[in-house]
């Protein structure tokens, strides 16, 4: 049982890795660069989302920042800000993991749009008040509706292939506490 439990600790930090890894390379080839395409959704912001959501016990916080920090500085973003946003929000989901975990679905769907609403906006309020250049705030905010048209195969592809669902009521952690 102890191997078990050992193994789930390791097996999911890695394979979120890898994940994010493939995200990356995904979003460094030069596909749909033509001048009016539509942008694309935020892959890595979604399975955060729905990652933390259904088992933020599988996702440190450290692992997060340093993947998320790898992000800014691949993407050429301002390094660091992005990343403590995310960041922030996976804590504001963590600490309400018993919350969210009687949530239905549409009540779940919404607390992440406004999340990453929420996220978007903070991004471009810090933005400028810091004088960064900042892309139109129509394409950020297609690509923000885009993610949220997205959360929900997210939340499919976390449950049906990676096999993270809620924690039932009354479910014990490897430790014997109430998740």
């Amino acid at each position: 049982m102890a191997e078990g439990v050992r193994r789930r600790a390791w097996l999911y930090p890695t394979v979120f890795t890898a994940i994010a890894a493939l995200v990356f390379m995904i979003r460094m080839l030069p596909l749909g660069t033509e001048a009016g395409s539509w942008p694309g959704p935020d892959l890595l912001l979604c399975l955060i989302v729905a990652w933390v959501m259904r088992r933020p016990d599988y996702l440190p916080a450290p692992l997060l920042a340093l993947v998320l920090l790898a992000e800014d500085l691949l993407l050429m973003r301002p390094p660091g800000l992005w990343a403590a946003l995310v960041l922030i929000a996976s804590e504001f989901l963590r600490s309400r993991a018993a919350l969210t975990r009687e949530l239905t679905f549409p009540f779940e769907w919404l607390l992440s749009s406004g999340l990453m609403l929420a996220l978007r906006f903070a991004e471009r309020t810090i933005a400028a008040l810091a004088f960064l250049p900042q892309p139109a705030l129509a394409e950020q905010m297609l690509q923000t509706a885009m993610s949220i048209l997205f959360y929900p195969l997210a939340v499919g592809f976390c449950w049906l292939v990676l096999d993270l669902r809620k924690p039932a009521p009354g479910e014990l952690d490897a430790f014997g506490r109430r998740m």
